[in-house]
């Protein structure tokens, strides 16, 4: 599943994010989802989380619902 829209998204979700200053290396992080911090329904690059670890990025992967 992608991270694309906001309906996929819940706290608690494992998921793997890109953190701004990984977007050009592609490197992603991998945690719990804290808070979504993308208002709109869907982002073409992702939505926005914040990871209970603290990292914020965007979603590329949903590792379970």
């Amino acid at each position: 599943m992608n991270g694309n829209n906001r309906s996929n998204i819940k706290p608690g979700v494992h998921v793997k994010v890109v953190q701004k200053q990984d977007q050009s290396s592609g490197k992603l992080s991998e945690g719990i989802v804290k808070d979504i911090l993308t208002t709109s329904a869907s982002h073409p690059h992702g939505i926005k989380v914040r990871l209970q670890s603290g990292i914020v990025g965007r979603v590329k992967e949903i590792l379970d619902a």
